[in-house]
């Protein structure tokens, strides 16, 4: 996947994307085990037009696969305690850029994600807990005013 290639192709098309979506929902390798979490109604969303797709964590400079990230005291560790926050940091303000440079105001993000989570994350122990936060992304964007919605609930209401 190469996010770069695609947005020159679509800003020379002027697009119009109401969606800034996880590129793992669209089927691509992106997750930190190398695979994906399809979801057709977004991948459909893609193929429409009307969305782009990115993944933050390899916009941040992170490869596939990687070890699991989880947040906790306020920074991002992988599963070997070695810090990640600046590589989901840059992600986020990566995406960010797309989705302002597309004038975007909704996301859809992959629920659960360090980067992509919209109400849950991962409690920092990797254990499986979820608790209620987001992530880096996902709090990034609604900062700024983007609408984030998670997989979860936009499938739900397809």
């Amino acid at each position: 996947m190469n996010n770069n290639d695609n947005n020159i192709k679509a800003l020379k098309k002027g697009h119009c994307y109401e969606y800034i979506v996880s590129a793992c929902l669209c089927g691509e390798n992106t997750r930190y085990d190398g695979k994906s979490s399809l979801s057709p109604e977004i991948k459909k969303l893609i193929e429409e037009g009307r969305a782009i797709m990115c993944c933050p964590e390899l916009l941040g400079g992170l490869e596939v696969p990687r070890l699991p990230c989880e947040i906790k005291d306020g920074k991002v560790v992988n599963a070997e305690s070695e810090d990640k926050t600046r590589q989901f940091v840059d992600g986020a303000v990566k995406t960010l850029e797309i989705a302002q440079r597309y004038n975007i105001k909704k996301a859809i993000l992959k629920e659960k994600s360090p980067s992509c989570g919209s109400n849950y994350i991962y409690d920092g122990t990797f254990s499986k807990t979820l608790i209620p936060g987001k992530g880096v992304t996902a709090e990034m964007l609604r900062l700024n005013g983007i609408e984030v919605i998670s997989n979860e609930k936009f499938s739900n209401q397809m």
